[in-house]
């Protein structure tokens, strides 16, 4: 079974589930109607599914390879990036100004789940220039603006950004690559960066670099740390890729997947670069990029998660032992169960992606504080589940699902990624009861309201249902105000199951908002969540009362399993 693109139950969702609709009555979002939604989806869909999906395993059984300084795609990669550059799928949601939709980042985002399910190494090269595209919006000049936007909106360009350097990963200020002042507006960029994704292609005329770097003198730490737009070929006088800059490829990681996606280690060798915003406010500025990143990968999860249901569940069908698999208790236990987590997982994001947009169609400050608050929920749930379905593809085609014949393996090996690239999902939960619980808790809190009052209103109708989501979110509350009075240690070694019992109860809510709206299969799945994923909060909650002291009791001889007699 090829890939079919989730077009309904993406609809679904936006029409019945998330408040999108809501988007229409602004001003900026106007035209953003269910049909126009229905118009879109349905478009992309036909790319993901018709397109790119054929790709997915050329990718994986041909790697991009480097071939003296130049990366090579894979097999039908350029054109399969050339289709996705002239629907207009790389600008969605950029500035018409600059010729993109201006539609909102929830059809963005809804486009970048299909993509991503279909091919995940070909979508990473627009996921990277979209965050690249947002960054540019906000911080850049209107010299760079009127340069780069264009050219990267209309997918002739491809951005990509640079953090990690050998010795600084999720440590960022720890940074070494220097930027000095060449005298005539620009910069000289100097060092080395790793795990550039998509650092150099043959599917786009330019390849743009957004870097981190520090300039002289500057503090250390990431309040020293400034922007810099490094291009592969500096654009001449009339904006067409010129002279070769200084900078090269230096390798290619050999991953456990997405083969097809080159990850470069780069290295600036006096490059010219020019200012991104202000000096020494590049973390700022690429925290820009990094967030429509982050629930970019968690939508990323969530299309791995339903293109390796949708193999599971069509080998279930067609294999038989004593009857078709797909009958047996245990089976049915494991699709049923994945289907209802990427429901959850899937609303969880559009709900994320459209506080987003109507904190920037109103400016109200609560939808600004929801969207940061969702963003590691969505980053981390989503691809934990994308994980979580991908293995269970494989467990699913037994023996088949191990060996490489029938694309199962490839599903896990490729999202194993998501969990870790954009910040691994242990540092998008310390942000969440760290940052994002600053504010004493209030975005939480309002949330909860939200559950809880969902849950009073369907009472009538599912009286089972709304009760056992009415007692999650009243318990997650008192979880909640005792976390808010608990010392950073004491959090952070709760972190990840708090977000995960977040995430349960916040995708418990979805579904009862579904079951309302929709008919009984959509009540039916609400079931099998509520009964089965939801219940698990309780764990998560009991780990996350534990705290530190536990952990710390346990020295590091002991984690080493060098016990004394």
């Amino acid at each position: 079974m090829s890939y079919k693109a989730p077009v309904e139950q993406i609809d679904f969702i936006l029409s019945h589930v998330v408040p999108f609709g809501d988007l229409s009555a602004t001003s900026r979002f106007a035209e953003a109607t269910a049909e126009t939604a229905t118009a879109i989806l349905s478009e992309a869909g036909k790319l993901a599914q018709n397109v790119l999906a054929p790709l997915n395993r050329a990718g994986d059984e041909h790697p991009a390879r480097l071939e003296n300084g130049v990366v090579r795609s894979s097999p039908g990669f350029a054109e399969g990036f050339r289709a996705i550059a002239d629907g207009g799928w790389v600008g969605v949601s950029a500035d018409p100004e600059y010729g993109g939709m201006g539609l909102p980042q929830a059809l963005n985002m809804a486009v970048a789940e299909m993509m991503s399910g279909a091919c995940l190494a070909l979508q990473l090269n627009p996921l990277l220039t979209q965050g690249q595209i947002e960054a540019l919006e906000h911080h850049a000049s209107d010299e760079l603006k009127a340069l780069y936007l264009p050219k990267l909106i209309g997918g002739e360009w491809s951005g990509t950004m640079n953090l990690t350097e050998p010795g600084a990963g999720s440590d960022v200020g720890a940074l070494t690559t220097r930027a000095e002042p060449a005298g005539d507006g620009t910069y000289r960029i100097r060092g080395q960066k790793i795990y550039i994704t998509w650092g150099d292609s043959d599917v786009t005329a330019n390849t743009c670099h957004l870097v981190l770097a520090r300039l002289p003198g500057a503090a250390k730490g990431t309040r020293g740390i400034s922007l810099f737009m490094v291009p592969k070929l500096i654009p001449d006088d009339e904006g067409n890729p010129g002279v070769a800059n200084s900078l090269k490829v230096v390798s290619l990681e050999e991953k456990l997947g997405i083969h097809g996606s080159p990850t470069c280690v780069m290295s600036y060798e006096g490059a010219t670069g020019w200012l991104v915003g202000e000096e020494h406010k590049g973390m700022a500025a690429m925290f820009t990029m990094m967030n429509v990143a982050r629930l970019g990968v968690g939508m990323q999860g969530v299309g791995v998660a339903e293109a390796a249901l949708q193999k599971a569940v069509a080998y279930a069908t067609d294999r038989s032992q004593m009857g078709p698999i797909i009958r047996h208790p245990d089976v049915r236990r494991m699709l049923a169960t994945a289907r209802a987590e990427v429901f959850a997982a899937r609303a969880i994001g559009l709900g994320c992606a459209t506080a987003i947009d109507m904190a920037r169609a109103t400016g109200e400050v609560e939808h600004a504080a929801r969207a940061a608050f969702l963003t590691p929920i969505a980053k981390a749930y989503g691809t934990d589940v994308g994980i979580r379905v991908a293995d269970m593809g494989v467990q699913v085609h037994g023996g088949m699902g191990y060996v490489e014949e029938t694309g199962a393996a490839q599903y896990l090996r490729d999202v194993r990624i998501t969990s870790i690239y954009e910040g691994t999902n242990g540092i998008q939960a310390m942000d969440l009861v760290g940052r994002k619980l600053a504010d004493g808790g209030d975005a939480a809190l309002r949330l909860l309201d939200e559950v809880a009052d969902g849950a009073k209103a369907a009472q009538s109708a599912h009286p089972d249902l709304a009760h056992q989501l009415w007692q999650a979110a009243e318990t997650l509350r008192e979880a909640t105000h005792a976390l808010l009075e608990r010392e950073m240690p004491d959090r952070f070694a709760g972190a990840v199951p708090y977000l995960t019992a977040f995430a349960r109860v916040l995708g418990g809510h979805y579904h009862l908002r579904a079951a309302v709206a929709g008919g009984a299969a959509h009540q039916a799945l609400a079931r099998v969540f509520l009964a089965r994923v939801l219940p698990r909060y309780v764990g998560d909650l009991a780990e996350v009362q534990a705290g530190v002291a536990d952990l710390l009791a346990l020295d590091d001889a002991a984690l080493a399993g060098e016990h004394a007699a």
